[in-house]
């Protein structure tokens, strides 16, 4: 069965458009949903048959493979409450750097790799 992406899709409606793996557009209405699909989102990832129709092609038996991601940002965290823990990751990198220097990674590094994103998440948010 051809897999792809929603390129557009109307709840209201019932109807949208998928684009296949290999870049062809198919038409895809409510019908063609399994039972119990809920909200249809942008992105998300398709299984499906395709049959002509009269005005191009029509899928088939759609079935959701995987959620669309979501877009939705984290809400940053106050920047008083984020200052103690940027100084104690500077505090981390500094002792990383003589075991990085001798060519091998810190014992913690996955601690400074989890600060690091957190951090990183909250400057980004």
């Amino acid at each position: 069965m051809p897999t792809g992406k929603v390129k557009w899709y109307d709840n209201d409606k019932g109807f949208g458009f998928l684009t296949t793996d290999e870049g062809q557009e198919v038409f895809l209405h409510a019908n063609a949903l399994q039972p119990g699909v809920g909200e249809i989102k942008v992105g998300a990832r398709m299984e499906f048959g395709v049959a002509d129709g009269r005005k191009g092609a029509q899928a088939l038996s759609a079935r959701l493979l995987e959620a669309a991601p979501s877009v939705a940002k984290a809400k940053r965290m106050p920047a008083k409450d984020l200052a103690p823990i940027v100084q104690d990751l500077v505090s981390l990198l500094d002792k990383s750097t003589g075991k990085l220097n001798n060519g091998s990674y810190p014992d913690n590094a996955r601690v400074v790799a989890q600060a690091l994103r957190m951090v990183a998440d909250n400057f980004d948010a």
